[in-house]
């Protein structure tokens, strides 16, 4: 049975350690709620350009693009969002399994040229471990996402697929849902999707609360299935009566770069956010658990010092007797 003063620096240290969670829960909540800001002053613009580009997509079922043509995969590249730092639970590493187990399957089908654009400093080390090309570093971007450089990004991708240089691009991240949901997604970024029922499916993010505890959750869950209800009656209608000027190829040539750009940009914020949501959750987590074990160290103090105090007393009553 461990001694007084061994519970008493146990208590200690894991009093010290809850403090320290604590505070990083606290630092996780409030970047979270800026990252949730950040995808709020996006979502106007996204929301415009997608209800454009189904507008003018839904009336030219015979829209074609050369981003559009798929072709046979020889060169893959993959666009892998992480974090740089680690305390956010599983995030990381759920990530990093899906790129590696994708990685394999496209060296099962004979595809051995593989690159990636790795953001975020975790999917950096781990492909340069494993021998997989790395682009160029773009670490800084973890921490604060930039418009500009995912536009510069997103059209170095396109100028290699028109070249030929690469024949797919696929993206990896995680989609923020809400504070208590991140959901890993991995779709395919180019040869782009034209058809316009994945246009808006990932429009689905809620930005009202910082609270990831189940209850909590199913009743903003239930609240925005009401408000949604009630928006049903005022939804517009989409206008089909498009003068298309100079000609379709170059409205198409116009819509689709910045739809790819918002894309990065979009993916860069969402895994941004999931990550200081994970963090928040793993700290609050980590906290509880220390909670808990403080209530059993100062438990099993007490006990020890009364069974002390019991043993002293019972020597003093015994050498009494004896004299």
């Amino acid at each position: 049975m461990p001694s007084l003063k061994e519970i008493k620096t146990r208590i200690a240290s894991v009093n010290s350690t809850r403090k320290i969670t604590s505070a990083m829960k606290m630092v996780a909540s409030s970047k979270l709620h800026h990252a949730q800001t950040a995808i709020l002053n996006m979502l106007p613009y996204a929301n415009m350009l997608e209800h454009m580009l189904k507008s003018f997509l839904a009336t030219l079922p015979d829209a074609e693009n050369e981003l559009a043509h798929a072709r046979p995969v020889h060169t893959v590249a993959f666009v892998v969002f992480t974090s740089n730092s680690s305390l956010c639970g599983g995030f990381n590493n759920n990530v990093l399994k899906a790129f590696q187990a994708t990685v394999n399957a496209y060296r099962a089908q004979g595809v051995e040229n593989i690159m990636v654009y790795p953001i975020g400093r975790k999917i950096e080390e781990y492909a340069q471990k494993h021998g997989i090309t790395v682009v160029r570093s773009f670490v800084h971007l973890a921490e604060k996402p930039n418009a500009a450089e995912c536009a510069s990004i997103a059209e170095e991708l396109r100028d290699k697929f028109l070249a030929r240089e690469i024949d797919k691009v696929e993206l990896i991240y995680h989609h923020f849902k809400s504070a208590g949901s991140q959901i890993l997604t991995q779709k395919v970024y180019l040869p782009i999707d034209l058809s316009t029922e994945a246009i808006g499916e990932e429009n689905d993010r809620d930005l009202t609360s910082n609270v990831a505890t189940a209850k909590a959750q199913e009743y903003l869950r239930k609240r925005k299935a009401r408000e949604e209800e009630k928006q049903k009656t005022g939804v517009l209608a989409i206008n089909d009566n498009f003068i298309v000027e100079p000609d379709l190829a170059s409205v198409l040539s116009s819509l689709i770069p910045k739809e790819l750009d918002l894309q990065i940009y979009t993916a860069l914020l969402d895994s941004n956010a999931s990550e200081h949501a994970a963090r928040m959750v793993a700290m609050q987590t980590a906290t509880d658990n220390a909670n808990e074990l403080l209530r059993a160290l100062n438990l099993q103090y007490n006990k020890s010092r009364q069974q002390a105090i019991t043993n002293e007393l019972l020597d003093i009553v015994g050498g009494s007797i004896n004299n």
